[in-house]
């Protein structure tokens, strides 16, 4: 006891540390929040659906009129909007020429030609047949043939008119168009391409060919070489 008779009061510890909360390592504590994951796919859904999806909003009455920014929209004079349709075109043509190309199990490269081609290839030209699929099928059938033509010979007509009879029936007799495939057929059926239409589409398809300079387009690969990379018949000095 003190001098002053009262019992000495006991020294306060100081107080605890707040203990640290480590962070949960259990399975799927990392993972996307059910909310959030939602909220990001409603978002990847927006886009071209059908034709009446890329009109926003109507008129009060027939004879109304739409709102200034809503037909700012539809004209795609809103920076959000603007160039929309031709990349939606540009697209379609590459998702739908791809899956056409993966149904008729073309090669890598063959796929790459053809699409390569559609991507920039400008529709208008065919008329009342410039339907994604149809064009795809003339396309593919053109990538195909000419590349089996390349590996007879059957291209260079030059060569072929110094072959003999024997040797060109031959040749001809090895030469197999896609259109004789089963699937390929089932898919000009489908679409409404007979032979007559194929050949037709074909020789409209040449000619653009030629006006847009697209007989080397492939898709991913730059036709065109880059002027700083060393010339190829240099040999190494060392």
């Amino acid at each position: 006891m003190t001098d002053g008779g009262s019992p000495p009061r006991p020294v306060s510890s100081p107080p605890e540390e707040e203990e640290f909360v480590q962070l949960s390592r259990r399975p799927g504590d990392s993972t996307v929040a059910r909310a959030d994951l939602q909220r990001d796919e409603t978002v990847r859904r927006w886009g071209l659906v059908t034709p009446s999806a890329t009109r926003i909003g109507r008129a009060d009455s027939p004879d109304g009129d739409l709102n200034e920014n809503v037909r700012r929209l539809h004209e795609e004079r809103h920076p959000a909007m603007e160039g929309y349709s031709e990349r939606a075109h540009r697209l379609e043509k590459l998702r739908l020429t791809h899956a056409l190309c993966s149904n008729l199990g073309l090669t890598p490269w063959q796929r790459d030609r053809a699409i390569g081609t559609m991507v920039d290839l400008d529709l208008t030209a065919f008329g009342s047949q410039r339907a994604i699929p149809k064009v795809a099928l003339v396309v593919i059938r053109h990538v195909v043939d000419r590349e089996r033509e390349h590996h007879l010979g059957l291209h260079d007509e030059e060569w072929i008119a110094e072959q003999p009879p024997d040797r060109l029936a031959d040749l001809y007799e090895q030469f197999h168009s896609i259109t004789d495939d089963d699937q390929f057929t089932a898919l000009c059926e489908q679409y409404d391409l007979d032979v007559t239409n194929l050949n037709r589409l074909r020789r409209t398809l040449i000619n653009q060919l030629d006006e847009q300079d697209l007989h080397d387009a492939v898709y991913g690969r730059n036709p065109y070489r880059d002027p700083s990379l060393p010339d190829l018949g240099v040999g190494s000095s060392a």
